[in-house]
């Protein structure tokens, strides 16, 4: 899957992991063809399944 700008980046997102048989970093998100066609094509949109994967934000954001 491509990298894109939008609400962050693929780096970030916690559905982008890393696949030990192919070597390789990939969106682990279960999307259906129309979907995933959508997410390709469209390059002013975001993404709908960005889930920051910093999991500690919330205790940044409390000090």
């Amino acid at each position: 899957m491509e990298k894109r700008k939008y609400q962050g980046t693929c780096d970030t997102c916690a559905y982008y992991s890393y696949d030990e048989e192919y070597e390789i970093y990939e969106c682990d998100m279960n999307m259906d063809e129309d979907d995933y066609i959508r997410f390709v094509t469209d390059s002013h949109s975001g993404c709908p399944y960005y889930r920051n994967g910093d999991e500690y934000l919330v205790v940044r954001k409390q000090m």
